[in-house]
């Protein structure tokens, strides 16, 4: 990654969101892998100085958790980095998607769970974390950014805009080929095929399908009618395909797909991604543009639960309005002693501001420096 990159972005975003958030951000994802102290058994130290703080590895151990597949290369590659730091801690991550996590979480067979969405009061999430926690709040720590993207394949088209009328009408199948007049007149110049669009949705409850759907919502002008949820609506048309590797697949493999996955998955499998237009012209996804959306996020939660309320429907110019943002669920308290000790040592880490410079150039944008720290505190708070 490119640490000038990074500093753009912190400070586009950093400015508004330290005067509108006590927040925090950081990640998580699939494999196991360990760390360890470098000196002395209770403390080791990341191998890259300034910005690492110190991190307490305990005795050693193991720590599971599970959840939002759209993290998956983020914390894969915080896990790699942690085997320097903790190599007496072994942490293993199962993306099964957001609401897999939650439940297993909830059900007390992981020690944290990954989503990109909060816990929902609504649906008794809340509840069930507190009763997991030993009667303790379960706090949600915001710890990638995860821009998702419009992806599809396309022969011929490099650059395809659309906005979020238009992309609604696609994902509601009301928009059945690539040359229907409403997408042409956002891509003037460009010779649109008459193919068939092949729509790919998540079948597993997702927490990309809950902030897309979010997205569309907010945006679309009434065009999107049903409220945001982690499951694909009815009334939405296509395929579906399990997480966030099965929709990308999806899309390689068929000419003329389409689908909403994250900004990861769509560079890894070489996707065509749609420039946004967000109502002051088209957006292309990139760190810059996710960071400026980012900015008019507001606080959601109170005290150490940091929740993010994201703005779907800004025209701010350059904003890419499609993001999400990844939580890790945690006990506040009520956890064994040792196990805490290491969810709080991995934690830190994947909160560091190296390892948060370091996501960009796998797809994600870190959240700004001020943000990051108040992570640090939370996690630093946990019992």
């Amino acid at each position: 990654m490119k640490v000038r990159q990074f500093a753009r972005l912190a400070s586009l975003a950093g400015v508004v969101l330290v005067s509108s958030l006590t927040l925090a951000a950081c990640g998580s994802d699939n494999n196991a892998v360990a760390g360890e102290s470098s000196a002395a058994p209770t403390a080791g130290t990341a191998t890259s100085a300034a910005a690492a703080p110190a991190v307490d590895c305990g005795t050693g151990g193991t720590i599971n958790a599970e959840g939002s597949s759209a993290q998956k290369n983020a914390i894969e590659q915080a896990i790699a980095s942690f085997a320097d730091v903790c190599p007496d801690i072994t942490v293993n991550y199962n993306p099964t998607g957001s609401g897999a996590g939650i439940t297993q979480f909830t059900a007390a067979q992981v020690d944290f769970a990954g989503s990109d969405s909060a816990l929902n009061a609504d649906k008794g999430e809340v509840a069930a974390a507190a009763a997991r926690c030993a009667a303790n709040p379960a706090w949600n720590l915001p710890m990638v950014t995860g821009p998702i993207a419009v992806a599809y394949n396309l022969a011929g088209v490099d650059k395809l805009v659309l906005n979020a009328e238009v992309t609604a009408k696609i994902f509601r199948g009301e928009i059945a080929t690539w040359n229907d007049p409403a997408i042409a007149a956002l891509n003037t110049g460009v010779t649109l095929p008459s193919d068939a669009i092949h729509v790919f949705f998540r079948s597993d409850e997702s927490g990309t399908t809950d902030n897309f759907t979010k997205y569309l919502k907010a945006a679309s002008n009434g065009a999107w009618t049903d409220e945001h949820a982690k499951a694909w609506p009815k009334s939405g048309a296509g395929e579906g395909r399990e997480k966030s590797a099965g929709v990308a697949e999806g899309v390689k493999t068929t000419p003329g797909g389409i689908s909403y996955v994250e900004w990861s998955y769509a560079k890894d499998n070489k996707l065509g991604i749609a420039q946004i237009d967000n109502g002051s012209g088209a957006v292309e996804l990139n760190a810059e543009s996710v960071g400026k959306a980012v900015a008019s996020a507001k606080a959601a939660g109170e005290g150490n639960d940091l929740q993010l309320k994201l703005d779907y429907a800004t025209t701010e110019a350059g904003a890419y309005p499609i993001i999400l943002v990844t939580y890790e669920i945690v006990c506040s308290k009520g956890l064994d002693a040792n196990l805490t000790t290491g969810v709080k040592a991995f934690l830190t880490h994947f909160a560091s501001a190296d390892v948060q410079k370091s996501l960009v150039d796998i797809g994600y944008a870190p959240l700004p420096a001020e943000v990051q720290a108040n992570v640090e505190k939370a996690i630093a708070a946990i019992a």
